[in-house]
């Protein structure tokens, strides 16, 4: 049997038009058992395993002690979470409590080293 050279193999796929080339990738999974979309899944199968492994993506910034300098913390939970002076100072009043929930983790560490400078102990969940 005479070889064909890759780039022959090439041009001739270039000429098909996409029917025929459907057709040859059946008959060529019919020919040696396979599935051409194997690879596909699990491809997609290994983000999914990576994201698992980094961590969460969503959490919770937790206001668990208010500290010395309550109204320290209350201008930061104001400019954080977007209330009104009123709001944010009945949010401190009930700690420990969520400051702010399904946030990234980097906006939660920022929220955190914000409350920690005003006076606040804060968690991350």
């Amino acid at each position: 049997m005479a070889k064909i050279a890759n780039a022959d193999i090439i041009a001739s796929l270039k000429e098909m038009s996409i029917l025929e080339l459907n057709e040859l990738v059946k008959a060529i999974e019919e020919e040696f058992g396979v599935t051409a979309a194997a690879p596909v899944a699990v491809a997609a199968a290994a983000p999914a395993e990576e994201a698992v492994a980094t961590g969460p993506s969503e959490v919770a910034v937790w206001l668990n002690n208010v500290g010395q300098t309550k109204v320290a913390v209350i201008k930061v939970v104001q400019s954080v979470t977007g209330l009104g002076l009123l709001d944010a100072k009945k949010l401190v009043d009930k700690a420990p409590c969520a400051i702010k929930e399904k946030i990234a983790p980097t906006e939660a560490d920022e929220i955190k080293a914000k409350l920690i400078d005003a006076g606040a102990e804060v968690e991350i969940k």
